[in-house]
């Protein structure tokens, strides 16, 4: 219990110093937030499906996740980001960047796809300044899919149709406000405790030489 208590007892004591840079933290997380644009989401949910005949219907759930996750990953490619420009959804290509490298960056992390395990359910999320444009890049990614999802999969006699239609955020969704506070939160507290014990170890030191001396 006495090693316990010397060891916590200048951090308690020094509480002050650790909610100042707790406070801080919090305070730079939500500002670096709000540096960055704001974004809304729009959300659009696929289901694929394949007509295997007889196979039994594990190995033909497999076989469906595969086709998923293998759509789930063209959605981010050149070839298929050209295509959802040239859908009939009038998107705005000067929002885009010229630069080849920052345009596929852009491109790249303004969609977010995720597979249903053993359902075949594809969900496509687009980020975008304005909300309208947002679900207009959706809306095209799941025209792609749908219509031309097929020359992307080795599978034969594939299905692919909307389940769900575009569902717009309220709020913009990023940057995450309150996951960046909180971590802003944490690590200034983290901080505080390390100064605190780097303190401490100095005033230690100090005492050790004056005994010396």
């Amino acid at each position: 219990m006495t090693y316990t208590y010397t060891t916590f007892t200048p951090i308690l004591f020094s509480w002050p110093t650790i909610l100042l840079t707790a406070a801080i933290g919090l305070f730079l997380g939500v500002a670096l937030s709000f540096i960055q644009p704001l974004e809304y989401s729009s959300t659009v949910r696929i289901l694929i499906t394949q007509e295997l005949g007889t196979i039994d219907a594990y190995t033909a759930s497999l076989s469906v996740e595969r086709i998923s996750e293998d759509l789930a990953d063209v959605v981010y490619t050149t070839s298929f980001y050209k295509k959802v420009l040239e859908a009939p959804y009038d998107i705005n290509t000067a929002y885009f960047k010229e630069d080849e490298i920052d345009r596929r960056k852009q491109w790249t992390e303004m969609l977010t796809t995720s597979v249903s395990r053993s359902s075949g359910l594809l969900t496509i999320k687009a980020y975008h300044t304005d909300v309208e444009e947002a679900e207009k890049i959706v809306n095209a990614v799941a025209y792609v899919l749908i219509n031309q999802g097929w020359t992307y999969t080795s599978g034969s006699n594939i299905k692919v149709q909307l389940v769900d239609e575009a569902l717009n955020s309220r709020w913009p969704v990023k940057p995450n406000i309150p996951v960046n506070a909180f971590s802003g939160l944490v690590l200034g507290m983290i901080a505080g405790v390390g100064y605190v014990m780097i303190q401490v170890e100095r005033t230690k030191r100090r005492h050790q030489l004056i005994h010396e001396v």
